[in-house]
């Protein structure tokens, strides 16, 4: 959490894979709209049922009465529920050679919907995301030809989820930088939108 670890970072695999993974899927969407994604993949499909079952929960959720700002207490319940039934959920969506990659890839997708300890969310929780659809186009579940789908069809439903999580259990802005930010939650949306 250093510079020095922020420098090493830039200069790893890691952090180039990730870089040219937002740039692949920001030049795919360049002049199109949500929905211009045609056909999607059994890949892209699945990983969309698996973000509409989570959304599913959410509803089964509810926020409870408390006085409050920001932070209702349900979203422990909900990550409680998610966190329980998540590795199953990615493990289902992955074909048998790459099921065993579930283990690695599940985290990321957990924590891309937030803290719950803080009860927040914000750009780093949108990395998770990012990170999880990297992870799966690096063991090759995802392939070149579904950035577009990625782009405008996964991601807006991830879009759609998160949104769905910060409104109904007011999600705490995670590290706001208030006027130096575009956003308190998200960052890429911007970036991809700006592309579009």
């Amino acid at each position: 959490k250093s510079q020095e670890d922020m420098q090493r970072f830039k200069q790893s695999t890691a952090f180039a894979s990730v870089r040219d993974f937002i740039l692949s899927l920001n030049d795919s969407c360049k002049n199109k709209k949500i929905g211009d994604q045609g056909q999607l993949s059994a890949a892209c499909s699945s990983t969309i049922s698996v973000l509409r079952t989570l959304s599913q929960w959410v509803d089964e959720v509810p926020p409870i009465q408390q006085p409050m700002r920001y932070g209702n207490k349900a979203f422990r319940d909900w990550f409680d529920k998610a966190e329980a039934g998540m590795h199953s959920l990615v493990e289902e969506m992955l074909p048998a050679p790459l099921k065993p990659a579930a283990r690695e890839v599940a985290p990321y997708l957990l924590h891309s919907l937030g803290n719950k300890t803080r009860i927040d969310y914000g750009t780093g929780h949108e990395n998770c995301f990012v990170f999880f659809l990297t992870a799966l186009a690096q063991i090759g579940f995802f392939v070149p030809e579904d950035a577009e789908s990625l782009a405008l069809g996964v991601f807006w439903e991830y879009l759609q989820l998160a949104r769905k999580l910060q409104l109904q259990y007011k999600l705490e802005p995670a590290g706001s930088h208030g006027c130096w930010s575009l956003d308190d939650y998200q960052f890429i949306p911007f970036m991809w939108g700006s592309a579009q």
